[in-house]
């Protein structure tokens, strides 16, 4: 029973009441949106680290007012309360044997646990904080593919706690070739789709194409498992990434490259070698020798959301027109990948959540399936049309006017699988000697600062979901020191692009719940594997058709665009200064490249190009034209990447404009003096085999 005589209330505590340490039970707007207020009693229950008894199931239904949640005082200065009902500071009358054991216990922030068995207001039972505790499993579960959004007291944003590995955790050998196996499946689209754009491009046959695939796979597998060892030992994925396509092709289609005959594939791809390790060299000493850690001042959320984001949206005139090449292919593809990872995500098979982990396989194999029927039953077979004889010799305007559906919705045009060997390994320099251009490693110079930008991201928000702390800045240096190394091996082996971390791990980690970083080392392995025993592989994923890779692009770059703005989250998003920036990044991202993309293209020029490969020969008519033709290649072909104009723009104006930290979001590192005080940080991030004491004098290289 509650004290109800009036004589023996205690005095009013001073005003205004000294803020609760104690936690009250939140209500539900609280518990679905994680707020924990600082100034008032409420606070989410399970991140106060209390331990209390469980209260009696039928107390807490039938008398247990959650709408007051508080006691309320006599009509005068109120003091502060406590979920109990009693003053602060007053002891309960006869506590029994139990109650006293549980006052003894302290919370994290040294405040003791409410007492459940103590009387509370108006004769109640007090409302126990203990109660959200059975639902948050669901909310959890619920939040499954939601990025962290709690701050905890030291300014870090809290992990996910329904992670099933985070990164020291060592399951059995099932789980870690399971989730391993899913993590790089789930992610293949990123890997192979690269390859299947530029080497056509270059003039090069699908046994080519099948070639630079199983080299995408065994680089990409080599260079995982050098930066889960010695970069930021985070479980990332390294492999040729988005960013590196826009300057790929406008190296591809340079002026001094389209008057050539034969065979342009290998010529071209030795260019691109040199490009590409020059820019490597150039990334690698960013990374080791600290600076990078300067330029961490100047890189933050609001610099990195537009810039990755404008890395999607720059090949919106690639996507949907080369599915318009066989609509009823391509479009059906894109709706089956917007199904599977939309409307049937939340979907669970076993524990799995197969449609949103392989939206993208399944998507491919059903349609390419659909296709293949549609051929194999004479859909697309036309009488008197043989798809082998070029468009220029067909006599019949019949089999003139089917030939585009003939060559782009057939899946039995490519020879690939056929052809290709079933073992070859993958070696440096089997593509010749690489050639190098400084006007060409310059732009690629560029362009490995845009990656690293985008690195920084992916480093930050994968450290929130796996990891204790976030990585110091020597472990972030030491991790774009190591990406520069792999896209060295990737230009000596020719894979045509750089070597990077993918911005698509951070959706991957978040959707699958697996931040082990044994079981990516394990589906690196396994990709080493099938692309040194299995040269298959490549010649079956490069008979993929066309429209297919584009439909798969389309949804890809959205999800990249998507990831970029994301990023968003550890800023103010709804900040007027923070929208402008972004806003203006965004659209100069888009008109300025398109000024220089369009000068001096009249409506009846006759390019030699296709449509969608315009946007990359303005190197041949761009407003640069000084007597420096080096110069004007630089200046007019960088001027015309999207991404590049999103960096300037964002960088200038975030650094330039006044705004707070919380305001801007300036990404928060972990200090290193601190990181080595904390054992769990430590083996987060040091290097194994102690090489990380060798290299203790270097800052960049330890913690």
């Amino acid at each position: 029973m509650a004290n109800s005589d009036p004589t023996k209330r205690p005095r009013p505590g001073p005003w205004p009441p000294a803020p609760d340490s104690t936690a009250m039970p939140p209500p539900s707007w609280a518990k679905k949106t994680g707020f924990r207020p600082k100034f008032s009693g409420e606070t989410n229950a399970s991140d106060s680290g209390q331990i209390v008894v469980p209260p009696k199931p039928k107390e807490l239904d039938s008398n247990v007012d959650l709408e007051l949640g508080r006691v309320r005082p006599a009509p005068v200065a109120p003091a502060a309360p406590v979920p109990n009902g009693m003053p602060e500071g007053e002891k309960v009358p006869a506590p029994s044997e139990k109650t006293q054991t549980v006052k003894k216990r302290r919370t994290s922030d040294g405040a003791p646990v409410p007492k459940s068995s103590a009387p509370g207001a108006n004769g109640q039972a007090p409302a126990a904080p203990a109660e959200p505790q059975p639902r948050r499993p669901a909310r959890s579960e619920e939040a499954v593919d939601v990025l962290p959004q709690t701050v905890d007291d030291d300014g870090f944003v809290a992990r996910h706690s329904h992670m099933k590995y985070e990164l020291r955790d060592t399951p059995g050998l099932v789980p870690i070739g399971l989730y391993g196996f899913q993590h790089f499946v789930s992610i293949l689209g990123s890997l192979i789709l690269i390859p299947l754009v530029i080497v056509p491009a270059m003039g090069g046959d699908h046994e080519d194409t099948a070639m630079v695939v199983s080299t995408v796979l065994f680089v990409s597998g080599v260079t995982t498992l050098l930066h889960t060892s010695f970069g930021t030992r985070l479980p990332l994925i390294q492999g040729p990434s988005f960013v590196y396509l826009a300057p790929a092709l406008a190296i591809i289609n340079s002026p001094e490259f389209q008057g050539l005959n034969g065979n342009n594939f290998k010529h071209i791809m030795k260019e691109l070698q040199g490009a590409v390790i020059i820019a490597s060299a150039f990334q690698a000493i960013l990374g080791y020798s600290g600076l990078m850690s300067v330029l961490l001042r100047l890189i933050n959320p609001v610099v990195v959301s537009p810039t990755i984001a404008a890395v999607g949206l720059s090949f919106y005139s690639y996507g949907f027109p080369r599915v318009g090449t066989c609509l009823e292919i391509g479009a059906v593809q894109i709706l089956l990948v917007i199904i599977f990872s939309l409307y049937l995500r939340k979907i669970s098979v076993m524990g799995h959540r197969i449609f949103l982990i392989y939206a993208v396989p399944l998507g491919l194999a059903i349609t390419w399936a659909a296709a293949f029927l549609l051929t194999e039953t004479g859909v697309y077979s036309y009488k008197g049309c043989d798809i082998n004889v070029p468009a220029s010799n067909m006599i019949s305007n019949h089999c003139r006017k089917h030939v585009s559906r003939m060559k782009h919705c057939r899946v039995d045009t490519s020879h690939a699988l056929k052809s290709s060997p079933w073992f070859r390994f993958p070696y440096p320099l089997q593509w010749g000697t690489p050639v190098f251009h400084w006007k060409m490693a310059i732009v690629m110079c560029v362009v490995s600062v845009i990656t690293s930008v985008d690195s920084v991201g992916s480093y930050h928000a994968s450290s929130l979901l796996v990891a204790s702390r976030p990585p110091t800045p020597g472990v972030l240096s030491r991790g774009i020191g190591l990406e520069g190394i792999s896209s060295v091996l990737a230009g000596l082996w020719g894979t045509g692009t750089g070597s990077t971390t993918l911005t698509e791990n951070v959706h991957t980690i978040a959707v699958t719940k697996m931040g082990s970083r044994r079981a990516v080392e394990f589906g690196a392995c396994v990709l080493i594997a099938i692309s040194l025993v299995a040269c298959k592989v490549g010649g079956f994923i490069a008979s993929i058709p066309e429209v297919m890779v584009a439909a798969l692009l389309c949804f890809m770059w959205a999800m990249l665009a998507a990831l970029g703005l994301s990023n968003l989250r550890y800023s103010e998003a709804g900040s007027s200064r923070n929208i402008i920036i972004v806003g203006l990044s965004l659209f100069f991202s888009l008109s300025i490249p398109a000024y220089f993309q369009q000068y001096g293209i009249s409506p009846n020029t006759n390019l030699s190009v296709p449509s969608y490969f315009q946007p990359y020969i303005v190197a041949s008519h761009g407003p640069f034209r000084s007597k420096y033709g080096g110069v004007n290649y630089v200046m007019n072909t960088l001027l015309s990447f999207h991404m590049v104009i999103a960096f300037l723009v964002a960088v200038v104006l975030d650094n330039t404009v006044p705004g707070s930290r919380q305001e801007r979001g300036v990404y928060v590192w972990s200090e290193p003096e601190a990181a080595r005080r904390e054992p769990a940080v430590a083996k987060d991030y040091e290097l194994p085999f102690r090489v990380g004491r060798v290299f203790r004098w270097v800052k960049w290289v330890g913690l």
